[in-house]
């Protein structure tokens, strides 16, 4: 089953959304992700995207964040919420984006909403794929967990809420033994090299609207992280 580029990373534009705004007055909703490269939106509750920054390098998080977000801010200065990929992904990279967003949201005495990171995928994916009248139908998002493994979470239509339905949590696979195991899934593979952070945040709207939690406040790393605390000094006599 061949696997298919992500075209729909930057979705709002693809929705309908009017990108820009000064001082949006109503409730703002500021998403960021860093599972892949780096995202910092903001949104309106309705999904009108004000702001939409982006950078597709894998690594530098930490570099580049604090600029997008300022950034994103400089449009919608004041906030109600921070919605938070939550992975899966790289641990150093992913924490990166947690870390700066549950800081950012203590700063500005403002609530979290965690969501899975491939949720916003697959929201961007079902809403350009209802414009064109295309049948979505079961699919698997898929992102790079290296150490020749993918990271998938199985999706199927959308519920009433707005929100992709998950037939199945993120899981890990072997690169080589991925489509076998897709295809006994009946989903088609989707592939995504990048993350929006305003479908991120967009999840997280429609999640409080509905008043549900997408996923827990622990991040989505699917393996542990290669640097552990080094042991307790041995005593000697």
């Amino acid at each position: 089953m061949p696997g298919r580029a992500s075209p729909r990373a930057r979705a709002p534009a693809a929705i309908g959304c009017r990108v820009g705004g000064d001082g949006y007055p109503g409730t703002v909703i500021i998403g960021i992700d860093t599972s892949l490269g780096t995202a910092v939106a903001a949104i309106a509750r309705d999904g009108e995207v004000l702001a939409d920054e982006q950078s597709s390098n894998p690594l530098g998080h930490a570099e580049v964040i604090g600029d997008l977000l300022r950034r994103a801010t400089a449009v919608a200065p004041t906030p109600t919420h921070v919605a938070i990929g939550m992975g899966p992904g790289p641990f150093t990279g992913l924490r990166v984006g947690i870390a700066t967003a549950r800081v950012y949201a203590v700063g500005r005495g403002i609530p979290v909403v965690p969501v899975p990171s491939h949720d916003g995928i697959a929201l961007g994916l079902l809403l350009s794929d209802a414009l064109t009248a295309t049948d979505t139908g079961r699919f698997a998002v898929v992102t790079d967990a290296r150490r020749r493994e993918f990271a998938f979470s199985l999706y199927e239509g959308i519920d009433d809420d707005g929100l992709p339905v998950r037939l199945a949590d993120a899981a890990l696979s072997p690169r080589d033994d991925l489509d076998a195991r897709l295809d006994e899934l009946g989903a088609r593979r989707y592939d995504a090299t990048s993350v929006s952070a305003a479908m991120i945040a967009l999840a997280a709207a429609r999640a409080l609207d509905a008043g549900r939690e997408l996923t827990g406040s622990e991040p989505l790393y699917l393996r542990s992280p290669d640097v552990v605390a080094a042991h307790a000094p041995k005593r000697v006599s």
